[in-house]
């Protein structure tokens, strides 16, 4: 099994509760254009978000805080609605919190492979 085999097997794919809010503007699957979801995955950051809910997610979808990114929040509201307008990532309204979790069903049904790879990336060292 290659690397990008196991980081995939690794992804965790969690149900999705009942009752939930709507999520937020999203495009479509069909919708999803390679060059801009690899744009805002280009991003070390936004590729370490969408890697940490792949791999660590505790729960169905997650608030910024729970990154623990030592970023300022206008920074990370950016970043975070780069990664939903380009359709990697949903995001909902719980209040005045938002939480995201990745298309993972879509992302691998539009490109397969891509989360894999996604996975399997080491984040460069925090300098």
């Amino acid at each position: 099994m290659t690397p990008t085999a196991r980081a995939q097997a690794a992804i965790k794919v969690l149900p999705t509760p009942e009752g939930l809010p709507d999520p937020l503007p999203e495009p479509a699957v069909g919708e999803l254009p390679l060059e801009v979801v690899m744009g805002a995955l280009s991003d070390p950051l936004r590729m370490g978000i969408v890697r940490k809910l792949l791999l660590e997610s505790e729960q169905f979808d997650h608030s910024c805080g729970w990154f623990g990114l030592n970023r300022p929040k206008s920074s990370l509201t950016h970043h975070f609605k780069a990664l939903r307008e380009a359709g990697v990532t949903r995001q909902r309204q719980y209040g005045l919190e938002r939480r995201s979790h990745v298309r993972v069903d879509d992302l691998d049904a539009r490109f397969p492979g891509l989360l894999g790879l996604v996975a399997d990336w080491t984040p460069p060292e925090a300098s």
